[in-house]
Protein backbone atom coordinates (compact mmCIF):
# COMPACT_ATOMS: atom_id res chain seq x y z
CA UNK A 1 0.00 0.00 0.00
CA UNK A 2 2.87 2.02 0.78
CA UNK A 3 4.28 1.61 -3.06
CA UNK A 4 3.71 3.00 -5.58
CA UNK A 5 1.43 0.64 -7.69
CA UNK A 6 2.50 0.05 -11.63
CA UNK A 7 0.40 -0.11 -14.47
CA UNK A 8 -2.40 2.31 -12.94
CA UNK A 9 -3.29 5.38 -15.44
CA UNK A 10 -2.14 8.74 -13.75
CA UNK A 11 -5.33 10.81 -14.86
CA UNK A 12 -7.93 11.32 -17.39
CA UNK A 13 -6.50 10.90 -21.20
CA UNK A 14 -3.54 8.73 -20.13
CA UNK A 15 -3.53 4.85 -21.36
CA UNK A 16 -4.55 2.07 -19.02
CA UNK A 17 -3.81 -1.32 -18.16
CA UNK A 18 -5.44 -3.98 -16.00
CA UNK A 19 -3.31 -6.11 -13.77
CA UNK A 20 -2.08 -8.85 -15.62
CA UNK A 21 -3.06 -11.66 -13.63
CA UNK A 22 -1.31 -14.92 -14.74
CA UNK A 23 0.13 -13.24 -18.11
CA UNK A 24 -2.85 -10.99 -19.29
CA UNK A 25 -1.79 -8.49 -21.55
CA UNK A 26 -3.73 -5.78 -21.69
CA UNK A 27 -3.79 -2.78 -25.20
CA UNK A 28 -4.59 0.70 -23.75
CA UNK A 29 -7.31 3.22 -24.28
CA UNK A 30 -8.61 6.56 -23.47
CA UNK A 31 -9.62 7.09 -19.56
CA UNK A 32 -12.47 8.62 -20.70
CA UNK A 33 -14.05 5.42 -22.08
CA UNK A 34 -13.68 3.18 -19.01
CA UNK A 35 -17.37 4.09 -17.17
CA UNK A 36 -18.66 3.19 -20.62
CA UNK A 37 -16.24 0.29 -21.69
CA UNK A 38 -16.59 -1.87 -18.15
CA UNK A 39 -19.84 -3.27 -18.64
CA UNK A 40 -19.11 -6.55 -16.44
CA UNK A 41 -19.50 -6.89 -12.32
CA UNK A 42 -15.91 -7.97 -12.81
CA UNK A 43 -14.64 -5.56 -15.24
CA UNK A 44 -16.14 -3.06 -13.03
CA UNK A 45 -14.14 -4.03 -9.48
CA UNK A 46 -10.99 -4.28 -11.00
CA UNK A 47 -11.66 -0.55 -12.28
CA UNK A 48 -12.89 0.20 -9.08
CA UNK A 49 -9.57 -1.14 -7.21
CA UNK A 50 -7.25 0.20 -9.40
CA UNK A 51 -8.43 3.99 -9.79
CA UNK A 52 -8.31 3.89 -6.52
CA UNK A 53 -4.87 3.34 -5.88
CA UNK A 54 -4.04 5.63 -8.99
CA UNK A 55 -5.75 8.72 -6.69
CA UNK A 56 -3.63 8.05 -4.06
CA UNK A 57 -0.51 7.96 -6.00
CA UNK A 58 -1.43 9.82 -9.73
CA UNK A 59 2.07 9.88 -10.79
CA UNK A 60 3.00 6.38 -12.53
CA UNK A 61 4.24 5.56 -16.10
CA UNK A 62 1.23 4.80 -17.57
CA UNK A 63 1.11 1.47 -20.21
CA UNK A 64 3.40 -0.12 -18.05
CA UNK A 65 2.52 -3.82 -18.05
CA UNK A 66 2.61 -5.71 -14.83
CA UNK A 67 5.36 -8.45 -13.60
CA UNK A 68 5.69 -10.94 -10.91
CA UNK A 69 3.54 -13.21 -8.73
CA UNK A 70 -0.02 -13.16 -8.54
CA UNK A 71 0.30 -13.30 -4.93
CA UNK A 72 1.93 -10.43 -5.05
CA UNK A 73 -0.60 -9.09 -6.89
CA UNK A 74 -3.42 -10.18 -4.72
CA UNK A 75 -1.57 -8.05 -2.38
CA UNK A 76 -1.65 -4.57 -4.04
CA UNK A 77 -4.87 -4.64 -5.46
CA UNK A 78 -7.44 -7.20 -3.18
CA UNK A 79 -8.87 -10.11 -4.84
CA UNK A 80 -11.12 -8.67 -7.20
CA UNK A 81 -10.67 -10.98 -10.37
CA UNK A 82 -10.27 -10.16 -13.79
CA UNK A 83 -12.97 -9.57 -16.65
CA UNK A 84 -11.18 -11.65 -18.94
CA UNK A 85 -8.50 -14.76 -17.62
CA UNK A 86 -7.21 -15.90 -20.64
CA UNK A 87 -3.92 -14.44 -21.48
CA UNK A 88 -4.40 -12.38 -24.99
CA UNK A 89 -4.63 -8.80 -25.76
CA UNK A 90 -7.95 -7.68 -25.09
CA UNK A 91 -8.88 -4.19 -26.41
CA UNK A 92 -10.59 -2.20 -23.52
CA UNK A 93 -12.36 -0.69 -26.42
CA UNK A 94 -14.20 -3.56 -27.30
CA UNK A 95 -16.64 -3.58 -23.95
CA UNK A 96 -17.45 0.34 -24.77
CA UNK A 97 -20.19 -0.90 -27.11
CA UNK A 98 -23.76 1.22 -26.39
CA UNK A 99 -26.28 -1.59 -25.23
CA UNK A 100 -28.42 -2.83 -28.01
CA UNK A 101 -32.26 -1.01 -27.36
CA UNK A 102 -34.60 -3.43 -26.70
CA UNK A 103 -38.28 -2.74 -28.73
CA UNK A 104 -41.23 -3.23 -26.74
CA UNK A 105 -44.63 -2.57 -28.37
CA UNK A 106 -47.45 -2.45 -25.49
CA UNK A 107 -51.19 -3.62 -26.85
CA UNK A 108 -53.86 -1.58 -25.70
CA UNK A 109 -54.04 2.15 -23.86
CA UNK A 110 -55.91 1.72 -21.04
CA UNK A 111 -55.02 1.63 -17.49
CA UNK A 112 -52.74 -1.64 -17.52
CA UNK A 113 -51.33 -0.72 -20.64
CA UNK A 114 -50.23 2.99 -18.89
CA UNK A 115 -48.94 1.55 -16.13
CA UNK A 116 -46.65 -0.74 -18.67
CA UNK A 117 -45.91 1.88 -20.84
CA UNK A 118 -44.76 4.12 -17.53
CA UNK A 119 -42.67 1.92 -15.96
CA UNK A 120 -40.48 0.74 -19.07
CA UNK A 121 -40.28 4.07 -20.09
CA UNK A 122 -38.07 4.58 -16.74
CA UNK A 123 -35.85 2.29 -18.04
CA UNK A 124 -32.19 2.89 -20.36
CA UNK A 125 -31.93 1.43 -23.67
CA UNK A 126 -36.16 1.02 -23.91
CA UNK A 127 -37.99 1.92 -27.03
CA UNK A 128 -41.46 2.10 -26.03
CA UNK A 129 -44.72 2.00 -28.78
CA UNK A 130 -48.13 1.65 -27.08
CA UNK A 131 -50.92 -0.08 -29.45
CA UNK A 132 -54.61 1.63 -28.84
CA UNK A 133 -57.71 1.16 -31.28
CA UNK A 134 -59.92 4.06 -30.20
CA UNK A 135 -57.87 6.30 -27.84
CA UNK A 136 -56.06 6.29 -24.09
CA UNK A 137 -58.72 5.36 -21.34
CA UNK A 138 -61.54 4.96 -23.82
CA UNK A 139 -62.64 1.86 -21.84
CA UNK A 140 -62.45 1.05 -17.32
CA UNK A 141 -59.27 2.62 -17.41
CA UNK A 142 -61.32 5.90 -18.16
CA UNK A 143 -64.66 4.92 -16.75
CA UNK A 144 -63.58 3.06 -14.10
CA UNK A 145 -64.63 3.40 -9.86
CA UNK A 146 -61.52 4.08 -9.18
CA UNK A 147 -61.47 2.67 -5.03
CA UNK A 148 -57.93 1.44 -3.40
CA UNK A 149 -57.93 -1.11 -0.64
CA UNK A 150 -54.75 -1.99 0.49
CA UNK A 151 -55.88 -4.73 2.81
CA UNK A 152 -58.79 -6.64 1.19
CA UNK A 153 -56.56 -8.91 -0.20
CA UNK A 154 -55.06 -10.71 2.93
CA UNK A 155 -54.89 -13.56 3.51
CA UNK A 156 -55.22 -14.22 -0.03
CA UNK A 157 -52.93 -14.99 -3.07
CA UNK A 158 -53.28 -11.25 -3.98
CA UNK A 159 -52.51 -10.20 -1.20
CA UNK A 160 -48.72 -8.67 -2.28
CA UNK A 161 -50.82 -7.29 -5.53
CA UNK A 162 -52.79 -5.39 -2.91
CA UNK A 163 -50.55 -4.24 -0.67
CA UNK A 164 -47.58 -3.18 -2.73
CA UNK A 165 -49.97 -0.99 -5.60
CA UNK A 166 -51.84 0.66 -2.72
CA UNK A 167 -48.27 1.88 -1.63
CA UNK A 168 -47.32 2.44 -5.18
CA UNK A 169 -50.76 4.78 -5.50
CA UNK A 170 -49.21 7.55 -3.06
CA UNK A 171 -45.82 7.19 -4.58
CA UNK A 172 -47.24 8.57 -7.86
CA UNK A 173 -49.21 10.40 -6.99
CA UNK A 174 -47.01 12.65 -5.36
CA UNK A 175 -44.21 11.96 -8.25
CA UNK A 176 -46.73 12.76 -11.15
CA UNK A 177 -48.94 15.59 -9.22
CA UNK A 178 -52.10 12.75 -9.74
CA UNK A 179 -54.32 15.40 -7.42
CA UNK A 180 -57.76 13.03 -7.22
CA UNK A 181 -55.93 10.50 -5.20
CA UNK A 182 -56.71 10.72 -1.77
CA UNK A 183 -57.27 8.50 1.47
CA UNK A 184 -60.87 8.15 2.15
CA UNK A 185 -62.54 6.19 5.09
CA UNK A 186 -65.34 4.05 3.60
CA UNK A 187 -68.89 3.21 5.29
CA UNK A 188 -71.14 0.64 5.02
CA UNK A 189 -74.57 1.55 4.19
CA UNK A 190 -77.94 -0.19 4.49
CA UNK A 191 -81.21 1.26 3.25
CA UNK A 192 -84.31 0.73 4.43
CA UNK A 193 -87.96 2.64 3.62
CA UNK A 194 -88.32 2.60 7.23
CA UNK A 195 -85.15 4.04 8.51
CA UNK A 196 -85.68 7.38 9.29
CA UNK A 197 -84.65 10.52 7.30
CA UNK A 198 -80.66 11.94 7.90
CA UNK A 199 -80.24 9.33 10.32
CA UNK A 200 -77.34 7.69 8.63
CA UNK A 201 -73.90 9.07 9.99
CA UNK A 202 -73.31 12.26 11.86
CA UNK A 203 -69.81 12.58 10.23
CA UNK A 204 -71.30 11.88 6.57
CA UNK A 205 -73.70 14.54 6.03
CA UNK A 206 -74.87 14.41 2.64
CA UNK A 207 -75.86 10.90 3.39
CA UNK A 208 -78.95 12.38 4.46
CA UNK A 209 -81.79 9.96 3.40
CA UNK A 210 -83.33 6.54 4.46
CA UNK A 211 -79.99 4.68 5.53
CA UNK A 212 -77.85 3.27 8.33
CA UNK A 213 -73.84 3.52 8.01
CA UNK A 214 -71.03 2.21 9.97
CA UNK A 215 -66.87 2.51 9.83
CA UNK A 216 -66.06 -0.45 7.29
CA UNK A 217 -62.58 0.45 6.83
CA UNK A 218 -60.51 3.93 7.62
CA UNK A 219 -57.71 3.00 5.45
CA UNK A 220 -58.93 3.30 1.59
CA UNK A 221 -58.61 5.32 -0.53
CA UNK A 222 -59.30 6.53 -4.00
CA UNK A 223 -58.17 7.83 -7.71
CA UNK A 224 -60.13 8.96 -10.67
CA UNK A 225 -58.66 6.55 -13.20
CA UNK A 226 -58.94 8.74 -15.77
CA UNK A 227 -56.16 11.15 -14.31
CA UNK A 228 -54.50 8.03 -13.27
CA UNK A 229 -54.29 6.64 -17.07
CA UNK A 230 -53.21 10.26 -18.89
CA UNK A 231 -50.68 11.03 -16.64
CA UNK A 232 -48.90 8.20 -16.58
CA UNK A 233 -49.58 7.62 -20.68
CA UNK A 234 -47.88 11.05 -20.98
CA UNK A 235 -44.94 10.69 -18.99
CA UNK A 236 -44.39 7.99 -20.72
CA UNK A 237 -44.49 9.87 -24.21
CA UNK A 238 -42.06 12.05 -22.51
CA UNK A 239 -39.41 9.75 -22.28
CA UNK A 240 -40.45 8.65 -25.57
CA UNK A 241 -43.18 6.48 -26.18
CA UNK A 242 -45.01 6.26 -29.18
CA UNK A 243 -48.64 6.52 -28.88
CA UNK A 244 -50.20 4.69 -32.59
CA UNK A 245 -53.97 4.24 -32.63
CA UNK A 246 -55.35 1.98 -35.11
CA UNK A 247 -56.73 -2.24 -34.80
CA UNK A 248 -54.14 -4.73 -34.28
CA UNK A 249 -54.42 -7.03 -36.91
CA UNK A 250 -52.03 -9.70 -35.58
CA UNK A 251 -48.71 -10.52 -34.55
CA UNK A 252 -45.43 -11.61 -36.73
CA UNK A 253 -44.54 -15.05 -35.34
CA UNK A 254 -41.25 -16.65 -36.60
CA UNK A 255 -39.72 -19.86 -36.31
CA UNK A 256 -36.29 -19.12 -34.85
CA UNK A 257 -35.17 -23.34 -34.88
CA UNK A 258 -35.43 -23.35 -30.84
CA UNK A 259 -39.41 -22.81 -31.02
CA UNK A 260 -41.50 -19.38 -31.93
CA UNK A 261 -40.78 -16.08 -31.39
CA UNK A 262 -42.70 -12.62 -32.16
CA UNK A 263 -40.83 -10.55 -34.00
CA UNK A 264 -43.87 -7.60 -34.67
CA UNK A 265 -47.07 -5.97 -34.42
CA UNK A 266 -49.59 -5.80 -37.47
CA UNK A 267 -51.62 -2.45 -37.24
CA UNK A 268 -54.36 -1.35 -39.48
CA UNK A 269 -53.35 1.50 -41.10
CA UNK A 270 -49.44 0.97 -40.80
CA UNK A 271 -48.13 -0.31 -44.03
CA UNK A 272 -45.01 -2.32 -42.52
CA UNK A 273 -45.59 -4.26 -39.18
CA UNK A 274 -44.41 -2.45 -35.77
CA UNK A 275 -40.72 -4.57 -35.02
CA UNK A 276 -40.55 -5.68 -31.21
CA UNK A 277 -38.40 -7.63 -29.25
CA UNK A 278 -41.25 -8.01 -26.40
CA UNK A 279 -45.27 -7.56 -26.98
CA UNK A 280 -47.46 -7.23 -23.89
CA UNK A 281 -51.15 -7.75 -24.86
CA UNK A 282 -52.52 -5.79 -21.97
CA UNK A 283 -56.15 -5.36 -23.96
CA UNK A 284 -58.38 -5.94 -20.63
CA UNK A 285 -61.25 -8.42 -21.82
CA UNK A 286 -59.97 -7.68 -25.71
CA UNK A 287 -57.14 -9.95 -24.60
CA UNK A 288 -58.91 -12.64 -25.66
CA UNK A 289 -57.61 -11.91 -29.33
CA UNK A 290 -54.34 -13.35 -28.26
CA UNK A 291 -56.11 -16.80 -28.40
CA UNK A 292 -56.06 -16.33 -31.96
CA UNK A 293 -52.45 -14.33 -32.52
CA UNK A 294 -50.88 -17.20 -30.68
CA UNK A 295 -52.08 -20.45 -30.81
CA UNK A 296 -52.04 -22.65 -28.30
CA UNK A 297 -52.72 -19.95 -25.80
CA UNK A 298 -55.30 -20.31 -23.79
CA UNK A 299 -56.60 -16.65 -22.56
CA UNK A 300 -60.36 -17.67 -21.24
CA UNK A 301 -61.70 -14.02 -20.24
CA UNK A 302 -65.38 -12.92 -20.01
CA UNK A 303 -66.24 -9.51 -19.80
CA UNK A 304 -68.25 -8.23 -17.41
CA UNK A 305 -70.37 -5.00 -18.61
CA UNK A 306 -71.28 -2.97 -15.74
CA UNK A 307 -73.57 0.46 -15.91
CA UNK A 308 -71.96 3.98 -14.11
CA UNK A 309 -73.56 7.17 -12.59
CA UNK A 310 -72.05 10.29 -12.34
CA UNK A 311 -73.87 13.14 -10.39
CA UNK A 312 -72.46 16.74 -10.01
CA UNK A 313 -70.41 17.95 -7.96
CA UNK A 314 -71.12 20.19 -4.71
CA UNK A 315 -69.68 21.76 -2.49
CA UNK A 316 -70.99 19.73 0.71
CA UNK A 317 -69.70 16.19 -0.82
CA UNK A 318 -66.73 16.95 -1.68
CA UNK A 319 -65.47 18.25 2.14
CA UNK A 320 -66.95 15.53 3.70
CA UNK A 321 -65.83 12.33 1.71
CA UNK A 322 -66.66 8.95 2.09
CA UNK A 323 -66.79 5.81 -0.03
CA UNK A 324 -70.18 3.91 0.67
CA UNK A 325 -70.64 0.33 -0.08
CA UNK A 326 -74.30 -0.36 0.21
CA UNK A 327 -76.27 -3.93 0.48
CA UNK A 328 -78.58 -4.93 -2.30
CA UNK A 329 -81.99 -3.04 -1.86
CA UNK A 330 -85.26 -3.27 -3.56
CA UNK A 331 -83.99 -2.31 -7.12
CA UNK A 332 -81.68 -4.79 -7.40
CA UNK A 333 -78.43 -2.39 -6.96
CA UNK A 334 -75.92 -3.13 -4.32
CA UNK A 335 -74.42 0.43 -4.87
CA UNK A 336 -70.88 1.44 -4.59
CA UNK A 337 -70.71 4.80 -4.05
CA UNK A 338 -67.29 7.45 -4.55
CA UNK A 339 -67.65 11.14 -4.07
CA UNK A 340 -64.54 12.69 -6.03
CA UNK A 341 -62.58 15.38 -4.81
CA UNK A 342 -64.59 17.96 -7.68
CA UNK A 343 -67.54 16.95 -5.37
CA UNK A 344 -68.83 14.70 -8.26
CA UNK A 345 -70.62 11.23 -7.07
CA UNK A 346 -69.61 8.32 -8.56
CA UNK A 347 -71.62 5.52 -8.80
CA UNK A 348 -71.53 1.57 -9.62
CA UNK A 349 -73.10 -1.50 -8.67
CA UNK A 350 -75.93 -0.79 -10.80
CA UNK A 351 -76.86 -4.08 -10.73
CA UNK A 352 -77.85 -6.20 -13.94
CA UNK A 353 -74.08 -6.25 -15.14
CA UNK A 354 -74.32 -8.23 -18.80
CA UNK A 355 -71.71 -11.35 -19.14
CA UNK A 356 -70.33 -10.63 -22.23
CA UNK A 357 -68.41 -14.13 -24.46
CA UNK A 358 -65.49 -14.13 -25.99
CA UNK A 359 -67.21 -14.60 -29.38
CA UNK A 360 -68.73 -11.20 -28.66
CA UNK A 361 -65.79 -9.45 -27.86
CA UNK A 362 -64.23 -10.41 -30.98
CA UNK A 363 -64.33 -9.05 -34.63
CA UNK A 364 -67.74 -9.02 -35.73
CA UNK A 365 -69.03 -8.96 -32.26
CA UNK A 366 -71.55 -6.69 -30.55
CA UNK A 367 -68.25 -5.79 -28.15
CA UNK A 368 -65.41 -5.86 -29.72
CA UNK A 369 -64.65 -2.43 -29.61
CA UNK A 370 -64.75 0.17 -26.23
CA UNK A 371 -66.99 2.58 -28.03
CA UNK A 372 -69.66 0.22 -28.20
CA UNK A 373 -70.11 -0.22 -24.74
CA UNK A 374 -73.67 1.86 -23.69
CA UNK A 375 -75.06 1.83 -20.06
CA UNK A 376 -78.29 -0.18 -20.02
CA UNK A 377 -81.19 2.86 -19.46
CA UNK A 378 -83.18 0.60 -16.80
CA UNK A 379 -79.81 -0.03 -14.74
CA UNK A 380 -79.05 3.74 -14.68
CA UNK A 381 -83.16 4.04 -13.68
CA UNK A 382 -82.76 1.18 -11.04
CA UNK A 383 -79.60 2.90 -9.88
CA UNK A 384 -81.02 6.82 -9.48
CA UNK A 385 -83.92 5.45 -7.42
CA UNK A 386 -81.95 3.88 -5.37
CA UNK A 387 -79.75 6.70 -4.95
CA UNK A 388 -81.75 9.47 -4.33
CA UNK A 389 -83.60 7.18 -1.38
CA UNK A 390 -80.32 7.35 0.11
CA UNK A 391 -78.65 11.10 -0.68
CA UNK A 392 -81.38 13.09 -2.07
CA UNK A 393 -79.66 16.32 -1.16
CA UNK A 394 -77.22 14.96 -3.88
CA UNK A 395 -80.07 13.63 -6.48
CA UNK A 396 -82.13 16.40 -6.55
CA UNK A 397 -81.63 20.23 -7.18
CA UNK A 398 -82.88 22.65 -4.81
CA UNK A 399 -86.00 23.43 -6.57
CA UNK A 400 -87.31 20.05 -5.67
CA UNK A 401 -86.12 18.34 -9.66
CA UNK A 402 -84.16 15.11 -9.77
CA UNK A 403 -80.92 15.84 -11.18
CA UNK A 404 -80.74 14.16 -14.75
CA UNK A 405 -76.59 11.79 -13.78
CA UNK A 406 -74.38 11.54 -16.76
CA UNK A 407 -74.65 7.47 -17.86
CA UNK A 408 -71.89 5.02 -18.81
CA UNK A 409 -70.35 1.52 -18.90
CA UNK A 410 -67.34 -0.36 -19.00
CA UNK A 411 -66.15 -3.92 -18.63
CA UNK A 412 -64.27 -5.69 -15.92
CA UNK A 413 -62.13 -8.54 -17.24
CA UNK A 414 -62.83 -11.87 -15.66
CA UNK A 415 -60.88 -15.42 -15.92
CA UNK A 416 -62.43 -18.35 -14.74
CA UNK A 417 -60.74 -18.32 -11.35
CA UNK A 418 -61.25 -14.50 -11.03
CA UNK A 419 -56.93 -14.02 -10.53
CA UNK A 420 -55.18 -11.93 -13.12
CA UNK A 421 -53.37 -13.36 -16.00
CA UNK A 422 -49.20 -12.44 -16.07
CA UNK A 423 -46.20 -13.38 -17.21
CA UNK A 424 -45.02 -14.53 -20.21
CA UNK A 425 -47.09 -16.57 -22.98
CA UNK A 426 -46.40 -19.94 -23.15
CA UNK A 427 -45.21 -21.05 -25.45
CA UNK A 428 -43.77 -18.27 -27.44
CA UNK A 429 -40.35 -16.38 -27.09
CA UNK A 430 -41.08 -12.56 -26.85
CA UNK A 431 -44.83 -12.52 -26.21
CA UNK A 432 -46.13 -11.49 -22.69
CA UNK A 433 -49.83 -11.25 -20.93
CA UNK A 434 -51.53 -8.88 -18.32
CA UNK A 435 -54.84 -8.91 -18.49
CA UNK A 436 -57.87 -10.25 -16.26
CA UNK A 437 -57.79 -7.87 -13.60
CA UNK A 438 -61.46 -8.27 -12.71
CA UNK A 439 -62.64 -5.40 -10.27
CA UNK A 440 -59.13 -4.75 -9.15
CA UNK A 441 -57.97 -3.40 -12.02
CA UNK A 442 -57.23 0.40 -10.63
CA UNK A 443 -55.92 -1.04 -7.29
CA UNK A 444 -53.51 -3.35 -9.17
CA UNK A 445 -52.43 -1.04 -12.52
CA UNK A 446 -49.36 0.37 -10.63
CA UNK A 447 -47.86 -3.09 -9.54
CA UNK A 448 -48.55 -4.47 -12.47
CA UNK A 449 -46.73 -1.61 -14.90
CA UNK A 450 -43.63 -2.87 -12.41
CA UNK A 451 -43.25 -6.29 -12.42
CA UNK A 452 -44.28 -6.67 -16.28
CA UNK A 453 -41.31 -4.11 -16.51
CA UNK A 454 -38.83 -6.60 -14.86
CA UNK A 455 -40.74 -9.12 -16.21
CA UNK A 456 -39.50 -8.08 -20.08
CA UNK A 457 -36.48 -6.55 -19.46
CA UNK A 458 -35.28 -8.58 -16.37
CA UNK A 459 -36.20 -11.73 -17.08
CA UNK A 460 -38.50 -12.52 -13.94
CA UNK A 461 -40.42 -10.26 -11.93
CA UNK A 462 -38.76 -9.38 -8.53
CA UNK A 463 -41.29 -7.02 -6.73
CA UNK A 464 -44.16 -9.48 -6.51
CA UNK A 465 -43.97 -13.63 -7.43
CA UNK A 466 -46.21 -14.01 -10.14
CA UNK A 467 -46.32 -17.70 -11.01
CA UNK A 468 -49.69 -18.26 -9.27
CA UNK A 469 -51.12 -16.24 -11.84
CA UNK A 470 -49.69 -17.76 -15.10
CA UNK A 471 -51.49 -18.30 -18.25
CA UNK A 472 -50.21 -21.69 -17.86
CA UNK A 473 -52.50 -22.69 -15.19
CA UNK A 474 -55.20 -22.94 -18.23
CA UNK A 475 -53.27 -24.72 -20.59
CA UNK A 476 -54.25 -28.36 -20.96
CA UNK A 477 -52.55 -30.81 -18.44
CA UNK A 478 -50.39 -33.62 -19.83
CA UNK A 479 -52.70 -36.62 -19.19
CA UNK A 480 -50.98 -40.45 -19.03
CA UNK A 481 -47.54 -41.42 -17.74
CA UNK A 482 -48.62 -45.20 -16.28
CA UNK A 483 -47.55 -46.84 -19.15
CA UNK A 484 -45.17 -48.52 -20.89
CA UNK A 485 -41.63 -46.01 -20.68
CA UNK A 486 -38.51 -46.73 -21.86
CA UNK A 487 -36.49 -44.84 -19.97
CA UNK A 488 -38.14 -41.13 -19.55
CA UNK A 489 -40.21 -41.63 -22.78
CA UNK A 490 -43.63 -42.91 -22.85
CA UNK A 491 -44.00 -45.60 -25.47
CA UNK A 492 -47.84 -46.78 -26.28
CA UNK A 493 -50.72 -46.35 -24.53
CA UNK A 494 -50.76 -43.99 -21.45
CA UNK A 495 -53.38 -44.06 -18.78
Amino acid sequence: EKQQPRGCAASVGQRFCFPPWRGLACRTAPMATYPQALSSAHGASCLAATLTRAERAPTFTSGRLFSGSSRTLRQQYGSCKPAFRKASAVSVLSMSATPETKKVVVLGGGIIGASIAYFLAQRDHVEVTVVESVRVAAAAGGKGGGFLAGGWGDGSVTQHLHRESFKLHEQLARELNIESYRKIPTLSVTGARWLEPGGASSECQWLDGRASARLLDNDTAQVTPYEYTTKLMAAAEDRGTKVVIGNVLGLRVEDSGDGAVVTGVHVEGVEDAIQSDSVVISMGPWSVMAEEWLPGVKVPLEGVKSTSLVYPGTRGVADDPFALFCGEDDNGCHLEVYPRPSGEVYICGCGGSDYVSASRLRPGGDCDNASKIDADPSRVDAAARSFSNLAPSVAFAESGDEIEPMSQACMRPCAPDALPILGKAPGYKGAFLACGHNCWGILWAPITGKLMAEEIIDGRSMCVDISRFSAERFMPKKRGGRGRHMRTEGVGEQW
